[in-house]
């Protein structure tokens, strides 16, 4: 098998967010769940992406964390989509990635992989006591919280806790109780967390953090289907304009600065875009 370590969501390398993409052959079966979810803590990114050519046009795609199996990531696949295009495996158009989220639309450019999500469902505005519980578990108070918008589960392929606050420095500032998010996580059955702060002047769109230590990392440098989240909840908040193109910056605590573009149309359909390079390839033995 070909493996591949590709940094997602940058121009460059060593930045943006590391994924693992396995490439089997089209005669080749998936190997079984536990052999990929070895796979995937050997390589220890927060996902790898094993990837099966169907037919010409369709790709089926499995996503694995260190933890466990998701049903979708966003910056795995643009990954994926990047191996495919450099490798030669296709050429810019059209693809369908048939993943456990269903059949999204990939759209590959030159520069550019874009990537339809998931239908995005509002699961529930979080109550003023688990409120207070999130932003304590990231050592915030109420005087950080943003006042004109309310921490709320979103989901778009995965559900994620949106954490708004109200200043960069309280978004640069917040610090972890990882057992605490580990707990209200699960309780409240979310995939992790994203905080964000979105400047009055929309200059990015928003500035981001993601924790999901539930599934086994701390914090990921740059996240599609959060960001893919917090587009359709901003968009009924009334932020982001159909066909805008919305930027959202992350992974700057870690020092792996990350830009995840999104679009949205008329009827809330989101697309997720960004760019991606190749760090690492080689072969996987084994036997």
């Amino acid at each position: 098998m070909q493996l591949y370590i590709v940094d997602a969501f940058t121009d460059h390398i060593f930045g943006g967010n590391q994924a693992g993409v396995v490439l089997l052959r089209e005669d080749q079966p998936f190997p079984d769940d536990r052999l990929m979810q070895k796979i995937a803590a050997e390589l220890k990114h927060s996902e790898t992406a094993f990837v099966k050519q169907l037919d010409h046009h369709t790709f089926q795609l499995r996503y694995f964390t260190p933890e466990g199996e998701v049903e979708l990531c966003g910056h795995a696949t643009v990954s994926a989509f990047t191996v495919l295009r450099e490798q030669g495996c296709i050429a810019c158009g059209d693809f369908v990635a048939q993943t456990l989220s269903g059949n999204l639309s990939v759209s590959v450019e030159p520069d550019k992989i874009w990537l339809e999500m998931p239908q995005g469902e509002l699961i529930q505005t979080l109550s003023e006591d688990e409120a207070a519980r999130a932003y304590a578990a990231y050592g915030l108070s109420a005087s950080d919280r943003a006042g004109d918008m309310q921490p709320t589960i979103v989901k778009v392929g995965l559900a994620d806790i949106l954490l708004p606050v109200n200043s960069k420095t309280a978004l640069d500032h917040a610090m972890q109780n990882r057992d605490e998010v580990v707990a209200f996580t699960r309780e409240l059955g979310s995939v992790g967390v994203h905080m964000f702060f979105c400047p009055v002047d929309g200059e990015p769109t928003a500035h981001c953090r993601n924790f999901a230590p539930l599934f086994g990392i701390d914090e990921e440098s740059a996240t599609g289907t959060s960001n893919a989240s917090l587009t359709h909840y901003l968009r009924l908040q009334g932020r982001v304009k159909p066909y805008e193109m919305n930027t959202f910056v992350q992974g700057e605590a870690m020092g792996k600065l990350s830009t995840i573009l999104s679009k949205v149309d008329e009827h809330g359909k989101i697309w997720i875009g960004g760019n991606a390079v190749i760090s690492v390839q080689g072969t996987l033995k084994l036997s």
